[in-house]
C-alpha cells in the first residue's frame, strides 16, 4: 500500500494530530519495539492516551487505557510464573464481552501465547473436541460456563472470574519483553454445517490493514465505540483491533439486548456500533429512544443482510450503515457504504483499497460481468491456514472464499450464497439466498431462511422456514404465489414451514443443519 494514501487517510481520521512530544516518541517506541499484535496496539494507546477511558462494561467498570495495559501485564506475569504458561503454548478462551476477556487475549500476546477464542455456542461436547484438537494448555472461562467444561480432562487447568481476578491481584513484579514469536489469534470457524476449525490470523505487519478499513469505514481517533458482534468472532475481534488503533473507548455488554444496547449508545455518546446483521433486526423491533444514539457508523459483518433490512434500518437511524464482506479466512472482500446500500440493498460493496477481488470459473478462468462464479480474494490478512494444517484454493495469491457471487456492470459485488448452498433442481441451479432475500420483504416475516433438501423426482427442492412477527399470519400457498410472481418457476420452495424462530449460532448465523432435522 502505498504511503501517501497511508498518511492521507491516518490525517483524514485524527491520527496524526499533534501531541506531547514525549508521548508520540513513546507511542512510536511501543509499535517498533512490540509490533501490532494487540499487545503492540494497547501499548501504543497506553503510551500515547494513559489516561483516556478504554473499556466501559455494562456493570460499571470503566478502565483506563493504562490501567488495561497494567492489568494485562499482571495477567502474563502471573500466567508465566504461577502456571508455567510459555511461548508457543495456546489458551483458550471462552468469554463473553468483557474486559476480562481483553485482559486475556492480551496477556496472551505479550507472552507470544496462541489464544483460542472459543465460540460461546459451542455444546460441551464441541468444547471437549476443541480443547483435545487445539491441545489447549489452560482455559480461561466466564462463571456461566462451569458446568459446560466440567467434562475437559482433569489436567487441564482452568480459570474462573475469581481465580483470574486472583492472577491479577497476586502478580509478582517482573518486566515483561517482546516475546521471540508472536502469540496468534485462532479463531473458530462457524460451524454451522460441522465441527468448528481453528484459524490462524495473521499478525499485521503496519497501517495497511488498518487503513484498508477506515478509509472506507468513517471511523475516528477517540471515537466511542459499542462493540456489540461477539470479540471471538472474527468481526467482533477486527473491531478490537480497530479500536485500540483509534485509542478510541470501547463499550462492552456480555449478552446482546435490543432495549439495553440502545440505552447504551444514548448514555455513552457512542459514535460507531459493531454488530452483526440480525442484531440490526432485533433493533428494529423495539421502539428507537428520544433523543436518538448520535451514530455516525454503524458496521455490520458475520453473514449476509436480509433483503430489505439496510433501508429499514436507514430510514429509523440515518445513512450511517456499513456492510463489510469477508470471512475468517480471507478477513475482508469488500464494504458497502450508505449510497451503495440504497441502490442495492443486497450488496456486497466494492474491494476497499489494496484488496484483489476475482470471480472465477472451475478452471480459475475470470468469468464475465453479471455471471456466477467462485469468490477469490487477495489482501494482506489472508489467514495462515488451519490448525490442522489444512488450508483453503489459492489461486495467482487470490484465496477461494467459498462463496459464490457476481459482479455487476457498476463494479458491486453480490454474493450468492455458499458454493455447498447452491442446490440443482430440474437440472436448473438455484440460490436459495435470492429467495431469502424476497421472503424477508414479506411484512409478516420477521426473519426468513431457504434451504435444499431431497427430492425424489428432482433431486432437491427448496424449503422455506418462516417466523412470523406475533400476531401474523400466512397461508403457504400464499407464501408460493408471492415467489412465483417475481422469481422462476424453480425458485418456488414446494415446503412452507413457519417456525418460532431460526436456530442462529452465537454470531447470528443461521443453523442450518437443525432445519435439516426436519426432513430426518
Amino acid at each position: 500500500m502505498d504511503l501517501p494514501f497511508i498518511v492521507a487517510t491516518l490525517t483524514r481520521r485524527g491520527l496524526l494530530t499533534p501531541g506531547r512530544p514525549v508521548r508520540i516518541a513513546s507511542q512510536l517506541n511501543a509499535l517498533r519495539t512490540w509490533g501490532w499484535s494487540l499487545a503492540g496496539e494497547l501499548r501504543q494507546a497506553a503510551a500515547r492516551d494513559p489516561g483516556r477511558p478504554a473499556i466501559i462494561d455494562e456493570d460499571g467498570v470503566e478502565l483506563t487505557y493504562q490501567t488495561l495495559l497494567d492489568r494485562a501485564e499482571r495477567m502474563a506475569r502471573s500466567m508465566r510464573s504461577r502456571l508455567g504458561v510459555q511461548a508457543g503454548d495456546r489458551i483458550g478462551v471462552l468469554c463473553r464481552n468483557h474486559h476480562g476477556l481483553i485482559e486475556t487475549i492480551v496477556a496472551a500476546t505479550l507472552l507470544g501465547v496462541d489464544a483460542v477464542l472459543v465460540n460461546t455456542g459451542l455444546s460441551a461436547a464441541q468444547l471437549s473436541t476443541v480443547a483435545e484438537e487445539q491441545r489447549l494448555r489452560l482455559l480461561v472461562h466466564d462463571d456461566e460456563f462451569a458446568e459446560r467444561v466440567l467434562g475437559l480432562p482433569a489436567e487441564l487447568p482452568r480459570l474462573d472470574e475469581r481465580a483470574r481476578e486472583e492472577l491479577v491481584a497476586g502478580a509478582l513484579p517482573g518486566e515483561l519483553h517482546p516475546p521471540e514469536r508472536d502469540g496468534r489469534i485462532i479463531v473458530l470457524t462457524s460451524g454451522t454445517t460441522g465441527a468448528p476449525k481453528g484459524a490462524r490470523r495473521p499478525t499485521p505487519s503496519g497501517f495497511g490493514p488498518l487503513v484498508s478499513i477506515i478509509d472506507r469505514i468513517p471511523l475516528h481517533a477517540k471515537d466511542r465505540v459499542l462493540i456489540a458482534a461477539p470479540i471471538f468472532h472474527t468481526w467482533g475481534f477486527a473491531a478490537l483491533q480497530v479500536c485500540f488503533a483509534l485509542r478510541a473507548t470501547i463499550v462492552l455488554h456480555r449478552r446482546f439486548d435490543p432495549a439495553a444496547t440502545l440505552a447504551a449508545l444514548v448514555t455513552h455518546r457512542c459514535d460507531a456500533l459493531f454488530a452483526v446483521p440480525v442484531m440490526l433486526q432485533r433493533l428494529l423491533e423495539v421502539p428507537p429512544p428520544n433523543p436518538r444514539p448520535p451514530l455516525k457508523v454503524v458496521a455490520v459483518s458475520g453473514s449476509a443482510l436480509p433483503g430489505g433490512l439496510a433501508p429499514k434500518f436507514m430510514d429509523v437511524y440515518g445513512d450511517v450503515l456499513y456492510n463489510l464482506y469477508g470471512s475468517t479466512e480471507v478477513s475482508w472482500a469488500s464494504i458497502a457504504g450508505p449510497p451503495e446500500l440504497r441502490q442495492a440493498p443486497t450488496t456486497a460493496g466494492r474491494p476497499p483499497h489494496g484488496t484483489r477481488l476475482e470471480m472465477l470459473d472451475d478452471n480459475g478462468q475470470p468469468v464475465p460481468e453479471g455471471r456466477v462464479g467462485r469468490i477469490f480474494v487477495g489482501n494482506e490478512m489472508l489467514f495462515e491456514g488451519y490448525t490442522s494444517g489444512a488450508s483453503r484454493e489459492t489461486r495467482d495469491g487470490l484465496l477461494d472464499t467459498g462463496d459464490l457471487g457476481r459482479l455487476s456492470t457498476d463494479g458491486l459485488l453480490f454474493v450468492d450464497g455458499r458454493a455447498d448452498d447452491m442446490i440443482v433442481s430440474g437440472g436448473e441451479n438455484v440460490f436459495p439466498s435470492e429467495v431469502e432475500d424476497l421472503l424477508a420483504q414479506l411484512p409478516q416475516v420477521r426473519e426468513a431462511a431457504v434451504i435444499g433438501v431431497p427430492d425424489p423426482e428432482y433431486g432437491q427442492r427448496l424449503a422455506a422456514f418462516l417466523a412470523l412477527h406475533p400476531g401474523e399470519t400466512l397461508d403457504p400457498e400464499a407464501v408460493r404465489e408471492y415467489v412465483r410472481h417475481y422469481l422462476a418457476r424453480f425458485s418456488v420452495p414446494r415446503d412452507v414451514v413457519f417456525v418460532k424462530y431460526l436456530p442462529r449460532n452465537a454470531t447470528g448465523k443461521v443453523l442450518s443443519r437443525e432445519l435439516r432435522r426436519y426432513y430426518g
